[in-house]
């Protein structure tokens, strides 16, 4: 009497299966070239075979068992073909070992699937998540997604320009069958130049797609050849987009170190560079920063996306500007900001029309510092990184700068005075208005010789053209004061630009005075070393 189960398959070192050998053998070849091969090796009727990396699992080989206890038969739909194309092929199920074996049901099952529903091959393309490098070896994700793509063309308006050539649905497998007619489609998609609005709303096919993992949509773009660099889809370009957005929000697993999340950045970054100023606006450009940046981007192209947005600047708003830069432990993006006017300041030329767009970009970074000023973990070397990568010609009046001094000196009260001194160099004391200077002279948070040095330019400034002698060689008696209305007020400006003057020289001089008395008194405690015990106890105490 023969044994009910005499063979033994354990699965991936997870399941084991209790099978009969001669049912098995029938149509697997695989599995009956193994036996046959240890059958020769050594004389026991008991076998036992291990097979690793199955595809699907245990899942995939229970579907296979149900197949050859059934004499070759198993209900197949779109939600399991892919599975059994697949252990198909990997268990030899082919003509040579049993007529209308698995390997041919499942083929005749795909020959149809440019007639499926749009549901129907998305549900297909996303079984083979747990397959993946199974139906990318064997040629069936290519397969599916011709199919998916070329329903995308049928059902778009006229608006995508769409050209393609045949796609080859050729397996690696020699048990793959030749291409059908539904299956020469597109491989290649290259959009059309047209511009699109920005606004535009999701193509109908965004939201089903977005449920797929990273692997299968990085091979989609493969297969239209619009992968990084060569990405010059626009519409694929705002599904990426609207993919990596989707990432960020509902997907548990840390995209951050995902390095398939990456490559999609960068191929979605890439698209934008390509098709630059003529689809995407200068908010536009710094959306797409903020999502591509949190998945990581090479240095080539984040250089390049940000060379985009630095030619417009000049369109940018202060919200544009305010980029969180939690990620690198500071509150905004400052080295950002650097770097996109250091590439607006390259870009622009100093030609009459490009001195107009360097003083409204001067006149936003100012906006900006006097926006972060207050930040805690804002560095002086940052605020003056900022404020001097514009050239002096952006800027007409540099009131805006000494608002922001005024405000992150007030922010932090410890600064020292030496660095006091150092952040107020980024000030053009001759482009300082009358007001500013006489605000900057009674400030005391700002050293007494940069407050000199400001009222001194304001002196050079004053008008003369208001005094005018009728002839050098009259006398003194004789000279004649025109304006005479104005004399009072401006006299009066004079005279107390001049009290202020001499009240700065005076603090100077007291600040001077104090800082010898400091080096006295250090100078004191350091020779205090040498004196004896009751000369020591004579000498004053410093607190």
């Amino acid at each position: 009497m023969t044994k009910p189960c005499d063979l033994q398959i354990k699965v991936n070192g997870q399941q084991i299966f209790l099978l009969k050998e001669k049912i098995i053998s029938k149509y697997c070849g695989k599995v009956k070239k193994i036996l046959n091969h240890q059958k020769r090796r050594c004389h026991v009727k008991e076998m036992g075979i291990r097979i690793s990396d199955f595809p699907g699992g245990s899942e995939g080989f229970e579907l296979v068992s149900r197949f050859c206890y059934n004499n070759g038969k198993i209900p197949i739909d779109v939600a399991n073909v892919s599975l059994l194309h697949c252990c198909a092929i990997y268990l030899g199920m082919t003509e040579e070992v049993f007529n209308n074996n698995l390997l041919q049901q499942t083929q005749t099952f795909l020959e149809g699937i440019h007639y499926w529903k749009w549901n129907d091959m998305v549900l297909s393309l996303m079984s083979c998540r747990m397959f993946y490098e199974y139906a990318d070896c064997y040629g069936l994700l290519e397969k599916i997604i011709s199919a998916v793509l070329t329903k995308i063309v049928q059902n778009s308006d006229a608006n995508l320009n769409i050209s393609f050539t045949s796609l080859s649905s050729s397996s690696p497998s020699s048990s793959s069958p030749p291409s059908s007619p539904e299956s020469n489609y597109a491989k290649r998609f290259s959009s059309s130049t047209q511009t699109t609005s920005e606004k535009t709303s999701k193509a109908w096919w965004f939201e089903d797609l977005e449920t797929l993992p990273p692997k299968i949509i990085e091979k989609l773009f493969q297969c239209i050849e619009s992968y990084k660099d060569d990405n010059n889809s626009l519409i694929f370009t705002r599904f990426l987009l609207q993919y990596l957005k989707t990432a960020t929000q509902t997907r548990n697993a840390d995209y951050r170190s995902n390095s398939e999340y990456a490559a999609l950045a960068e191929t979605a970054a890439y698209g934008v560079i390509f098709v630059g100023k003529k689809n995407f606006s200068c908010r536009g450009l710094f959306w797409v920063l903020r999502i591509v940046s949190r998945f990581g981007l090479s240095k080539i192209c984040r250089t390049e996306l940000e060379k985009l947005i630095g030619g417009m600047l000049e369109q940018a708003t202060l919200d544009d500007l305010l980029v969180s830069g939690q990620d690198m432990g500071i509150y905004y993006d400052v080295n950002l900001v650097i770097r996109l006017v250091k590439q607006f300041v390259d870009t622009n030329g100093y030609d009459g029309m490009s001195l107009q767009k360097m003083k409204r970009v001067g006149r936003l970074i100012d906006k900006y510092l006097r926006e972060i000023s207050p930040d805690q973990n804002l560095k002086i070397s940052k605020f003056l990184g900022v404020a001097e990568c514009l050239p002096d010609s952006a800027r007409d009046c540099f009131d805006g700068i000494y608002r922001a001094i005024d405000i992150y000196l007030e922010s932090h009260p410890n600064v020292p005075f030496e660095e006091r001194s150092r952040l107020c160099k980024c000030l053009n004391y001759s482009k300082l208005s009358f007001g500013a200077s006489k605000d900057l002279a009674k400030n005391p948070r700002i050293p007494p010789m940069v407050a000199m040095q400001a009222l001194i330019s304001q002196q050079t400034k004053i008008p003369t053209s208001n005094f005018v002698t009728e002839s050098p060689r009259k006398s003194r008696s004789q000279i004649v004061l025109y304006n005479e209305g104005n004399i009072d007020s401006f006299s009066q400006e004079k005279k107390h630009m001049k009290v202020n003057l001499e009240i700065l020289k005076c603090k100077a001089v007291e600040v001077e005075k104090l800082e010898e008395m400091n080096g006295q008194i250090s100078n004191m405690f350091s020779r205090n070393v040498l004196l004896t015990p009751a000369r020591a106890r004579a000498s004053p105490r410093y607190c």
